[in-house]
């Protein structure tokens, strides 16, 4: 439906389609209300996963995001109290196909249309996904609203015309120039200790971790590691982490533009220059590449699922990952070249991974530092597990550098 037709049939069309989804460049489209009524606002980006659709409404990545699921029947397993990768739901609205009648799996205690509601997170299900992934993909990620029940009226009960609904979308700030970090970071420090094994045992490393957006599993496979892991708000200073005396650093994922984090950026640099080890992932690549020197730049609509592939480069290894980002680092490929910040004070590096369906940077790793990054999330909850791994190498990477300097 293109505006001029929508806005003709404004009226009809809200007492028939209970919910109105409708793009910043005109497109419409109509469907039932699901989740809470009202009217909601963000970019409007499309996700790939077939499963894990709680791990994705509680990832702190998709802040202000609204999120359309590709796969057509969503919430056949409910939600439960274990899955949540934050305590509460970040994305802006939700965009389902076909949302299940049923809840149907031993760990439910509760349903995914409940747990919209209970949140207010408005959403709109009963319309066509693939016709709308297939022009986000031409069009590219975009701004958006939701509008259901009270927001499709005027305060006099007029029904809005979908030219007015059209000019609130188009106030929507844009995600480019969004710094949004400090809207999802813990706001007290906390820590995690060893856990599995190494339960009860000397911490293996100490991990600072830097909260840009956290998901919960990530620090908890670091537990499993033998690590004690001291979880950071986005404020903290490079004494506040020195004074703990970390193995390595952790930067986490997060939403926003990282253009816009200068301050994380410096932080970044703080610990290179301090021969920290330091790990990055999603948001945290993106610093790191910054960091060294690097540009970044919008992608046209994202990366976003649980079935991304990507390439090694080192081993060849391919791997498939689990992905959620807007922006990626401007690098070459190819072999390794001088960092350009600083006049190559950081030395050596090189892109060590890419999106095989793009060539899109998906990892860096310093030569001459003992530093590393990924784009995608090795952490994988609701999975798949291919790049687990690089919690490993961390560990030992760090445990290499304290050998160093013992030796040293």
């Amino acid at each position: 439906m293109n505006l001029q037709d929508a806005t003709t049939i404004a009226a009809d069309s809200h007492s028939r389609a209970r919910a109105l989804l409708v793009l910043e460049d005109g497109e419409v489209y109509a469907g039932d209300a699901y989740g809470a009524l009202g009217q909601t606002q963000g970019e409007i980006v499309f996700s790939t996963g077939m499963t894990g659709y709680q791990e994705t409404l509680t990832d702190p990545s998709y802040d202000r995001q609204i999120v359309v699921q590709t796969f057509p029947h969503i919430g056949d397993t409910g939600i439960n109290g274990e899955d949540g990768e934050s305590g509460r739901v970040w994305v802006a609205g939700y965009v389902v196909r076909e949302p299940s009648p049923t809840v149907s799996n031993w760990r439910s205690d509760g349903s995914l249309d409940g747990l919209l509601v209970d949140q207010g997170i408005v959403g709109i299900s009963h319309m066509d996904t693939r016709r709308l992934v297939r022009h986000l993909r031409s069009a590219g990620a975009m701004r958006a609203g939701i509008f259901s029940g009270a927001a499709l009226q005027a305060e006099n009960g007029r029904p809005l015309t979908t030219g007015e609904l059209l000019e609130t979308v188009r106030r929507t700030p844009r995600m480019e120039g969004s710094h949004l970090t400090g809207e999802v970071s813990a706001t007290q420090a906390y820590t995690l200790e060893p856990s599995g094994d190494f339960e009860g045992s000397a911490p293996v490393c100490t991990v600072a971790a830097v909260d840009l957006g956290l998901k919960a599993m990530t620090p908890r496979l670091l537990a499993e590691r033998g690590c004690r892991v001291h979880v950071l708000p986005v404020t903290t200073t490079l004494e506040d982490i020195r004074s703990l005396h970390p193995d390595g650093v952790f930067f986490s994922n997060g939403p926003g533009d990282p253009g816009t984090a200068d301050r994380e950026v410096d932080l970044v640099r703080g610990c290179l220059d301090a021969g920290l080890p330091l790990f990055g992932i999603c948001l945290g690549n993106q610093l790191l590449g910054r960091a060294l020197g690097f540009g970044t730049y919008k992608l046209k609509f994202g990366h976003r699922g649980i079935n991304q592939p990507v390439k090694d480069l080192t081993s060849g290894r391919v791997e498939v990952t689990a992905h959620n980002h807007g922006f990626a680092v401007d690098a070459p490929l190819g072999g390794p070249v001088p960092a350009p910040y600083g006049g190559g004070r950081y030395g050596r590096v090189r892109v060590s991974h890419v999106d095989l369906n793009d060539d899109v940077v998906e990892g860096l790793e310093c030569i001459d530092i003992p530093a590393f990054s990924v784009q995608y999330h090795p952490e994988a909850a609701a999975g798949p597990h291919d790049a687990i791994h690089l919690f490993d190498r961390f560990v030992g990477l760090m445990k290499g550098s304290r050998e160093d300097e013992a030796h040293a």
